[in-house]
């Protein structure tokens, strides 16, 4: 008897100190104490098939989910930018030869004339103001593509990996892509 005595007691002390304990105290401790109420729910039930209880529980654990908080928590890096660009410039030259390559075949069935000499002489004929940005910007694509696909051909034999060298390298590599297109675009 001394026991659970001791228990009603704690159960007691726990009930006034916190009161989220009185739902955890058993009915019994509870009515030979007489310090609470007792507390009487009815529960609707309904039937649900498995695979509706499954969904309506993976909903509500959605909605209370944290969303993690990907790329916002860390400082962008040079080589974070320039990892994508590599990839959109390969995306871009790439589409551009295939486009190129699949109209310089069509053009006999289609009656256009993709021959050099005719390519060359529509070029010459826009204006400076629309060739010379067409050309820096194709000129760039293939020159940043270049300088960066070395630089991680360096990587690849494990060598300036560190730090400082990396962030060294991807300045250096943007200053030679912008540089060497203008050079190719006053050609």
């Amino acid at each position: 008897m001394l026991p659970q005595r001791m228990a009603q007691q704690t159960l007691r002390r726990l009930a006034v100190q916190n009161p989220a304990y009185r739902f955890a105290i058993p009915t019994a401790a509870v009515a030979s104490t007489n310090a609470f109420r007792l507390q009487r729910r009815l529960v609707a039930t309904q039937s649900v098939s498995p695979e509706e209880a499954t969904e309506s529980i993976l909903a509500k654990q959605r909605l209370v989910r944290p969303v993690a908080p990907h790329l916002s928590i860390y400082k962008p890096q040079i080589t974070w930018y320039l990892s994508a660009l590599e990839r959109v410039t390969g995306c871009f030259l790439s589409a551009g030869f295939y486009v190129f390559g699949t109209l310089y075949l069509a053009a006999p069935m289609l009656g256009l004339h993709m021959e050099s000499a005719v390519m060359a002489a529509s070029f010459a004929t826009w204006p400076l103001l629309i060739k010379f940005p067409l050309k820096a910007f194709v000129a760039w694509l293939f020159t940043f593509h270049g300088f960066n696909s070395l630089r991680h051909l360096v990587w690849d034999t494990a060598s300036a990996i560190q730090n400082g060298t990396v962030n060294k390298t991807g300045w250096t590599v943007v200053g030679l892509s912008v540089a060497s297109a203008l050079g190719l675009a006053m050609l």
